[in-house]
């Protein structure tokens, strides 16, 4: 985790860039009742009940230093997939 670090704190180069990359999975939710708007002196209300409308998974790439990033929406998350992302970002 240091040499992460330590990499995150070297001023940017333009022949040496620092890209961060990461997955992450997510559920897609619809509320099944709308919330009750708020009122003079109550605030908005919403039901805890959900639907679970599908799932989608999030590639995300960024360079904090130029405050860039790029996140790319996909249906599904498997190792052929991220490569091919990664091919992308690379090539663009």
């Amino acid at each position: 985790m240091e040499d992460v670090l330590e990499l995150y704190e070297q001023p940017y180069d333009e022949q040496h860039l620092v890209v961060c990359v990461d997955e992450r999975p997510c559920q897609l939710l619809v509320d099944k009742q709308p919330s009750i708007p708020a009122e003079p002196g109550k605030p908005e209300r919403e039901d805890f009940q959900y639907e679970r409308n599908g799932t989608c998974n999030l590639f995300v790439a960024f360079q904090h230093r130029v405050g860039w990033r790029h996140v790319e929406v996909t249906e599904r998350r498997t190792n052929a997939d991220f490569a091919h992302w990664l091919k992308r970002l690379v090539d663009e």
